[in-house]
């Protein structure tokens, strides 16, 4: 369908003769009791492109954290201009609080394009599934010296133009949603991280729905439900997150429902008054939450 055409990515469209101005995403950080109140309690965004000291940064989106000791690891995409055009790249920030960042430097890169770096644990390893759909494939990576150095393990799927792609353990299975064209939901499962992977049988869970299809952010457990998340993409891409309640998954059944309101959105004004693409919730020790996010700045 025609419109389905327009949709368009985080790089804005040229115009003929000139460079491609950069989008204006940054990262912020987000807080509160309950995925309903998630609001900035703080100064944003915490992490610009202006921040990126070692490459000449267009755009930082996409955010995934965790912990580890007595750090927060922020690992995000970092779309950076090139001799040859833009090209994303994995950034890495650390920081004590969750509020006052300090970026460390890039911690991955390909000859094309990574976004939507997944972070996660196994067991004793650390693991990441950057997005990697322009080599048509899902990449699993290993820690070797975390943050810094990065392994490649294997391809856990090929064939496809996969993005966002989002893992999380539930049940005794390994779990990954997946997007195709901004309007189509995969759903496939293992047993074990390496695979192999099989799609669901009601895979695409979603077809034709640009608001709901993309993952946008880390699947989050809460009370034994697992909760995914989805950016919308239409008719702007990245204006709001929406979340669905898992409230069946089995090798055999799915089923969610639509939690009402938006779990982020474009606020209106300042760094993300134009919209918000990205979360990734994490339960604190105090009970509240911590979320990374990201955010398009009005023109």
């Amino acid at each position: 369908m025609k419109f389905f055409k327009q949709l368009f990515s985080k790089s804005e469209k040229k115009t003929k003769g000139e460079p491609a101005p950069p989008d204006r995403w940054t990262i912020g950080i987000y807080s509160g009791e309950s995925l309903s109140s998630l609001c900035s309690n703080g100064p944003n965004p915490v992490i610009s492109p202006q921040d990126l000291h070692d490459v000449d940064a267009r755009l930082v989106a996409d955010p995934f954290m965790m912990r580890e000791g007595e750090l927060w690891h922020l690992f995000f995409e970092a779309e950076v201009n090139t001799p040859e055009g833009p090209i994303g790249k994995i950034g890495h920030a650390e920081s004590r609080d969750g509020l006052d960042w300090s970026y460390r430097g890039i911690v991955l890169e390909a000859p094309f394009h990574l976004s939507y770096p997944y972070v996660f644990r196994h067991g004793s390893d650390i693991l990441m599934v950057p997005e990697t759909r322009a080599d048509r494939c899902i990449r699993l990576y290993k820690a070797q010296e975390f943050p810094n150095k990065w392994g490649f393990v294997k391809k856990l799927l090929k064939g496809r133009r996969f993005a966002d792609n989002s893992l999380f353990e539930y049940d005794n299975r390994w779990w990954m949603f997946t997007d195709s064209g901004n309007h189509t939901l995969r759903l496939y499962y293992a047993t074990d991280i390496a695979g192999p992977w099989k799609e669901h049988r009601q895979s695409p869970i979603l077809k034709k729905n640009p608001n709901h299809a993309r993952p946008g952010g880390r699947v989050f457990i809460e009370d034994g439900t697992p909760i995914r998340f989805a950016q919308d993409a239409y008719p702007v891409y990245g204006s709001q997150v929406w979340g669905f309640k898992i409230e069946c998954l089995t090798t055999k059944t799915y089923r969610e429902t639509p939690i009402t309101d938006p779990i982020i959105q474009g606020s209106g004004s300042g760094w993300n008054g134009k919209g918000m693409h990205t979360i990734d919730p994490h339960r604190q020790a105090d009970g509240t939450l911590i979320a990374c996010v990201d955010g398009l700045a009005m023109p």
